[in-house]
């Protein structure tokens, strides 16, 4: 069973809404897990402190801009609707590089054709390539080099017109 099988088998399973899934040969054995079928799935965010401001005057300022900012968000959140995303189809570390040596796969401005790789998902010691399924050009990275990525994230936007 090769990666794309296994890749195959998880969405297959996410679809079916099933708890659990086995799979036995006679020299390979997997076991995929997932939430049951209309639970809620929660995820740990680690927590991040930051020291308050000591002038009293200075503490307004970032009011204001954090206000702003939420506007901003709303304003490209709509904008991006035009656009298809690039997803994960795994849980793993998302790489821009096939090596730390080597250039990017793609930058914002390229134009990218379905089969064309993308970025590179390091789950397990595995090395998987991610292809595109759309045609068109890179919009927006959505991901940091060398961060984790989960099931379905998007990783990448792209202008199909």
């Amino acid at each position: 069973m090769d990666i794309k099988d296994i890749q195959n088998l998880i969405k297959f399973v996410s679809k079916a809404e099933v708890s659990e899934v086995k799979y036995k040969t006679k020299d390979f054995e997997i076991t995929i897990k997932t939430p049951l079928a209309g639970s809620e799935v929660t995820y740990a965010q680690p927590a991040v402190y930051h020291t308050a401001p000591q002038q009293v005057a200075a503490a307004p300022v970032p009011a204001a801009t954090s206000a702003a900012a939420p506007a901003e968000k709303a304003e490209a959140a709509s904008d991006d609707s035009k656009y298809i995303a690039i997803k994960s189809p795994m849980i793993g570390t998302f790489y821009r590089k096939p090596s730390p040596d080597k250039d990017v796969f793609v930058n914002v401005g390229d134009e990218v054709s379905i089969g064309k790789t993308v970025c590179v998902i390091e789950a397990m010691k595995l090395f998987n390539q991610i292809e595109s399924e759309v045609s068109g050009k890179i919009v927006k990275i959505l991901v940091d080099d060398a961060t984790p990525v989960e099931y379905d994230q998007p990783l990448f936007l792209v202008d199909p017109s």
